[in-house]
């Protein structure tokens, strides 16, 4: 208490800092908890008594750790799941036919046909005609909604996603993704057929070999397709020559083997190289549908067109018809529709399949 005093009065001294003497306050304290025990003598005992005493007076619970939505990381780069390709547009090309209104459809297909006799002044023989036949069709419309309520935008949107966005372009995709596989298989129960089932097409071939393995031969490879181009000649009467556009259509897991080594008096070259020198104007596509539901593989050499005629074509009445956009209290919802006709093969000849290869 001496040094206290003396000290404060240096300070009004030397410092002009004046503080009034504390003598009456500084009586020593007394822990009422413990009469007859001074402050300082509890706090000395305090110092030297256990860790659990101090913690005993905890109301919260123990925790070093914080919240574990603070330390994750949220990715803004959405991953989308990938698709089968949509390959029906590329081989056979699209067409638009009718609308939303209209259910059937007539194609025409026109033959030429007569013939000629002996040349006299007065006779009147030798005849041309032409010979039509309407080719009937079904189509088939669909519909797709999609639907969001005004809370679930809200949550979704706390991740950046802008959900009303993501059900329209997934909308589109099934949609599409439908109208690609009705290309190539139709629609069951109705006039509707696709590529690899329309009633017109001539029968299919079986591979010369037996099914392409690890040990099938280039030689072997080159001659099932080979055999393939001589059935299609064949099939349109010489009106069609390895210098014409062609389509060689295949199931993925088969394009590898077009890599193949031909290894014979050819040389080295691969099959695919030497498709090239032989029908420099063929395109090679692939696409899942060509393994069909059964396992059975399958493949298509097309001629696109045919004395400038095209073979066939993908057709659809609506790609996609976005409807009036309904809103309820607290959700709102849309339907999307469209409609498609399948494949119209007009030249069944100028498509030959090879299956089980």
């Amino acid at each position: 208490m001496k040094s206290f005093t003396s000290k404060t009065k240096n300070f009004a001294k030397y410092y002009g800092i004046g503080v009034d003497s504390g003598e009456a306050f500084l009586q020593p304290c007394v822990d009422v908890r413990r009469p007859g025990i001074a402050m300082d003598q509890a706090l000395e005992m305090a110092m030297d008594a256990p860790v659990n005493l101090l913690q005993a007076g905890l109301v919260t619970i123990g925790n070093a750790g914080i919240p574990a939505y603070l330390a994750n990381y949220l990715d803004p780069e959405v991953v989308r799941v990938f698709t089968a390709p949509l390959k029906a547009v590329e081989i056979f090309g699209e067409q638009k036919k009718g609308d939303w209104t209209t259910d059937t459809a007539q194609f025409p297909v026109i033959e030429s046909t007569g013939e000629v006799s002996s040349y006299g002044d007065d006779d009147d023989n030798g005849l041309a005609q032409a010979n039509v036949n309407w080719e009937p069709r079904q189509s088939y419309h669909y519909q797709i909604f999609t639907r969001w309520g005004d809370k679930e935008m809200a949550k979704v949107g706390l991740a950046k996603i802008d959900w009303a966005a993501e059900q329209n372009v997934s909308s589109a995709l099934i949609m599409n993704i439908f109208q690609n596989k009705s290309y190539f298989l139709g629609v069951a129960g109705l006039s509707n057929y696709g590529l690899l089932n329309d009633p017109s097409l001539p029968a299919a071939i079986a591979p010369l070999a037996g099914a392409w393995t690890s040990s099938t031969t280039g030689v072997q490879i080159f001659a099932d397709i080979q055999n393939m181009f001589v059935t299609l000649q064949l099939q349109l009467d010489g009106n069609i020559e390895m210098e014409d556009e062609l389509n060689l259509c295949l199931p993925p897991a088969k394009q590898p083997y077009l890599l193949t080594p031909m290894l014979n008096t050819y040389g080295t070259a691969t099959v695919k190289q030497f498709l090239k020198e032989a029908f420099p104007k063929l395109k090679i596509f692939t696409a899942v549908q060509y393994t069909l539901s059964t396992g059975v593989n399958t493949a298509q050499l097309i001629a696109p067109s045919v004395q400038g005629q095209k073979t066939g074509f993908c057709a659809f009445t609506e790609k996609s018809r976005s409807h009036a956009i309904v809103r309820k209290t607290s959700s709102t919802h849309q339907k999307k529709s469209g409609g498609t006709w399948g494949a119209i093969v007009k030249i069944p000849a100028a498509i030959v399949t090879l299956s089980g290869f």
